[in-house]
């Protein structure tokens, strides 16, 4: 199945205009089997994620792209978070705490918002995102050098925050996955593989020697 990895919804990330409603309507046309809302430093929509999830039959998970001190990491599986920035390493370390899993968000955006070279240093990341629908080719290229260097889980995501970008990106997943628990473990277990939207379905990305594909621009 494929499951869009990260994604803004406009209650609690002020630069989407996207509703959660309109985000499964455009990802279910698509042929995606699953979202996940992924807020700025927030998971304020969680309680009516899961409320709508259920009245829609559709699988919602709900993370928080995080902003730390080195740059933006997204997580999965967690009930709090810091309300301040503070170092990667020390946000890392609080999701695996609690049994999370979290990934390194369009590390090498020209935004200064990626980890950039600090994914070799912080320790415990589960992926790195080498497909992102609001990233330059370059820079999702450079991420799949490092994700094959580090031996990550790689994932693509459209980080939409407009209807245009919704799904245009994903990740593909081996198995089916309804629930967070069923989530969580897919990470842990690996074989994720980024893909990317065209013609009407979803094309898995081969990332030997760290190609993404040729179409993608930005």
């Amino acid at each position: 199945m494929f499951i869009d990895t990260h994604m803004h919804e406009m209650t609690y990330s002020k630069d989407s205009f996207l509703t959660l409603r309109e985000i499964v309507e455009l990802g279910r046309e698509k042929g995606l089997g699953g979202i996940c809302i992924t807020d700025h430093d927030s998971m304020g929509l969680r309680e009516y994620a899961r409320e709508y999830s259920a009245e829609v039959d559709f699988p919602i998970f709900t993370g928080i792209e995080y902003y730390s001190l080195e740059g933006d990491i997204v997580a999965f599986g967690i009930g709090e978070y810091p309300k301040e920035r503070i170092p990667a390493q020390e946000f890392i370390d609080m999701v695996k705490a609690q049994g999370g899993v979290c990934f390194a968000a369009h590390p090498f955006r020209n935004n200064n918002r990626g980890l950039e070279e600090h994914l070799l240093k912080v320790k415990g990341l589960d992926g790195i995102e080498v497909l992102n629908g609001s990233t330059s080719r370059e820079a999702c290229g450079r991420a799949a050098l490092y994700a094959d260097r580090l031996d990550l889980v790689t994932l693509g995501s459209s980080d939409c925050h407009v209807p245009e970008k919704v799904g245009v990106c994903a990740t593909y997943f081996p198995e089916e996955v309804k629930t967070e628990e069923e989530l969580l473990r897919a990470f842990r277990k690996g074989g994720l593989k980024p893909a990317y939207y065209h013609n009407g379905r979803y094309h898995i990305v081969g990332l030997e020697r760290g190609l993404v594909p040729q179409y993608y621009t930005r």
